[in-house]
């Protein structure tokens, strides 16, 4: 398997130069871009040949933060997945950043080995939760709220239904498709219906969706 290709952003160059001299050891991972500023992460992407699939974003920075970073990420460069890391990570914080549309929300005293694993899940599958957080949004959503009626033109379809249920359980594109017995490029067509008719920026946002629609359980959803 190709190494993944990251960027990294954050205003302490210590922390960067330590993650990335810990990532260019594991061979997992191929760090293309560093950066110490939402500016000058904007201004390098702007120039590569390559972009990254995974960027670890501080959250709190000086003049453009993360969210405002983020933002403009999901508007130019959609096809980064942003995981943010925060020392002000705080769960009530959670539900703001998966609606800014960033795949996964992590404290920044996370270990490096454990944070290689997460940047592998995301690349694979899309998103990532801790525990907590999925804790946090089981105990949001009340286990006798009603299914909400959907306009008819939003209605999922079985099949759909079916292969968000699959995305909740992490399964890749072909993943689904292997157990599905159709090609992932139908899959991936089914994804983009998903996307529309949800309304959600990313897979995080899908899971999401499916909890609060109560078309699957947040026990059913693994953690790595």
């Amino acid at each position: 398997m190709n190494p993944i290709p990251i960027a990294i952003t954050d205003d302490d160059f210590l922390i960067v130069e330590l993650l990335k001299s810990h990532f260019d050891r594991q061979g997992q991972i191929d760090v293309i871009l560093t950066a110490n500023s939402g500016e000058e992460l904007i201004a390098l992407l702007e120039k590569q040949d390559q972009l990254p699939q995974v960027l670890l974003l501080d959250l709190k920075m000086k003049e453009m933060d993360g969210v405002e970073v983020t933002n403009i990420l999901k508007v130019n460069y959609p096809s980064i997945s942003v995981i943010v890391m925060s020392s002000h990570y705080k769960l009530s914080f959670m539900g703001f950043m998966l609606k800014s549309g960033v795949s996964a929300f992590i404290p920044k005293g996370i270990s490096p080995d454990k944070l290689l694993s997460i940047v592998v899940e995301v690349a694979e599958k899309g998103f990532f939760f801790l525990p907590e957080q999925l804790t946090i949004l089981r105990n949001q959503i009340s286990s006798k709220s009603p299914q909400p009626v959907l306009h008819e033109k939003n209605t999922l379809s079985e099949r759909e239904v079916e292969i968000l249920k699959l995305i909740c359980q992490q399964k890749t594109s072909k993943e689904i498709a292997e157990v599905l017995f159709i090609a992932a490029r139908t899959v991936d067509g089914h994804k983009n219906n998903l996307f529309a008719k949800t309304g959600a920026k990313n897979v995080a946002g899908l899971v999401i969706y499916a909890i609060q629609q109560q078309l699957v359980d947040t026990s059913e959803i693994p953690i790595i």
